[in-house]
């Protein structure tokens, strides 16, 4: 028996009879929510499933594939140890073939809401024959009644966000925001020279179960992308928590004036890389909040982490349940290529292919091998540049939901389809988050070692004046957008031309996957 098995039968609780059973899925990893915080553990069982299927239906980065399996199994042995029977199966096939089966058996299954449609679809028929019982997912941080409250659509976070502030009083005081107003975004995009010194990142032991796993990955999904590295690996509860202190302790001090920024020399910053553990419920987003209220912090740090916890994270929920993941809504089908994009996701994303252009290269090796970047480099590295080459936003999803340890359809497809690429207009966003080199200069250190000068010769900033140029029509009436269209417009013949001549050079180039050189521009 393999130590997991050996484990999971040791702790096995003697009483097996007259259990109410829940089907667990993988993202809900968590006894503080649902009739586990609610009910007995002695009275419950509960279904846990590892899908060879699930995990095989795209090429998953090798650490998210850990990160989810090692927290299962220790969840797993977290539960018996309170009392609770637990039924692991692991199947070749998926969710619903492995769980009809078991209900046979066991009686009809309770499961919190799905928080993927994904998963919602494939056991959308047990629902409807009653061998699972769906209740409320209680991890969420807000309501349906919270989301009908804002106009809409199009949906506006910050309108969302200040129903929900009001709603909880979330950093209000006597029905105003603390410090006068409800966002600081405003006052935290400084760039990082060094100072305060970035916080290393966390590392764990690990045991014979998170080993396991580890070689289980290895064996089985061997030729997925990415790094495999056991000592980032958060995978028991004290993990978890232990992660959250150090985020709360070495990074939320310095959040807020830093989020803007990123750097070669830090792939985090004074992020908490908490999401892959906030995403499986390992940390519940609530006992976040709270302890961030309760903390002394930079109130532009601490109102800015909110935002990130309260607002953006539940508003792309609710905006991708409306629409069922950005495809109808009230019967109406919802525009995903806004922007006629056309282009495959260039192999400068993937392992061993770089681009030569060294903010793109460096942030492509730091996903690759933690699975991990932060949401600017997200944004503003690897979405503006899809952006600016014209990638397709549906297969650029799919990139994103293959590289992070913390994607999910939920979160993946209105920041990819939606904010990143523009794809679905201004039904969440307000126009395309497209910039040229000097933002990505003056909020970074990536250029330095660039072969191309961002003042002089880097194509991202004719990239940039294409990409208007292109768009120029589809964006005509956006406000938000008014002025550098304008600027656009005024460019000379000679460098319109030589914009659109760079920009055919590096989508070229970067089709064929092939590496740019200042050599060869036009």
């Amino acid at each position: 028996m393999s130590p997991f098995a050996k484990a999971l039968a040791r702790s096995r609780p003697k009483t097996r009879t007259n259990r109410r059973w829940l089907f667990v899925p993988y993202d809900q990893l968590s006894d503080g929510i649902g009739p586990l915080a609610k009910e007995p553990p002695h009275e419950l069982g509960i279904v846990l499933i590892e899908s060879r299927e699930k995990a095989g239906r795209r090429p998953y980065h090798v650490q998210k594939l850990a990160l989810v399996l090692a927290n299962l199994r220790h969840f797993a042995l977290e539960q018996q140890a309170r009392g609770v029977l637990v039924r692991h199966v692991a199947t070749k096939g998926d969710y619903a073939s492995a769980l009809a089966p078991l209900a046979k058996e066991l009686g009809p299954l309770r499961v919190q809401r799905p928080a993927e449609r994904e998963l919602r679809i494939e056991l959308q028929p047990l629902f409807q024959n009653g061998v699972l019982v769906e209740v409320p997912h209680e991890g969420w941080l807000s309501t349906s009644d919270d989301f009908a409250a804002i106009p809409g659509p199009p949906w506006r976070m910050d309108a969302f966000y200040r129903q929900v502030r009001r709603r909880t009083g979330a950093l209000m005081a006597r029905g105003k925001p603390v410090g006068g107003k409800f966002s600081f975004d405003a006052e935290n995009r400084r760039a990082w020279k060094g100072d305060p010194p970035a916080p290393a990142e966390p590392t764990y032991e690990p045991d014979a179960i998170t080993r396991e796993v580890c070689e289980l990955v290895r064996r089985d999904f061997g030729k997925h992308p990415g790094t495999l590295r056991p000592e980032h690996l958060p995978a028991t509860r004290a993990d978890a928590e232990r992660t959250w202190q150090w985020a709360l302790r070495e990074c939320l001090p310095w959040f807020g004036p830093f989020e803007d920024a990123m750097s070669t020399r830090s792939t985090g910053l004074f992020h908490t890389r908490l999401s892959p553990l906030l995403n499986v419920h390992r940390v519940l987003p609530r006992d976040v909040l709270a302890d961030v209220l309760a903390t002394e912090l930079p109130l532009a740090s601490k109102e800015g982490f909110v935002r990130q916890i309260l607002g953006w994270r539940e508003f792309v929920r609710h905006v991708h349940e409306a629409t069922d993941g950005l495809r109808s809504h009230a019967g109406k089908p919802i525009e995903r290529n806004a922007l006629a994009a056309d282009l495959p996701v260039p192999a400068a994303y993937w392992p061993g292919a770089p681009s030569g252009l060294a903010c793109l290269d460096r942030v492509v090796h730091d996903v690759w091998h933690e699975g991990y970047s932060h949401h600017i480099t997200r944004l503003m590295v690897l979405g503006n540049l899809a952006t600016l080459l014209g990638v397709e936003p549906a297969a650029l999803s799919q990139w994103f939901w293959i590289a992070y340890a913390d994607a999910y359809d939920w979160v993946v497809e209105p920041n990819v389809l939606a904010m990143a690429t523009y794809g679905t207009g201004d039904l969440m966003t307000t126009k395309p988050y497209v910039a040229g080199s000097a933002y990505l200069d003056r909020m970074g250190d990536h250029c330095a070692d660039c072969a191309f000068d961002p003042k002089t010769t880097c194509p991202i900033t004719r990239l940039y004046w294409a990409f208007l140029a292109r768009n120029a029509e589809r964006l005509a009436g956006n406000q938000r957008i008014a002025m550098p269209l304008r600027s656009a417009q005024k460019r000379s013949p000679a460098d319109k031309k030589r914009d659109a001549a760079v920009a055919a050079w590096v989508r070229g180039t970067l089709a064929r996957g092939n590496r740019l050189d200042p050599a060869d521009a036009p």
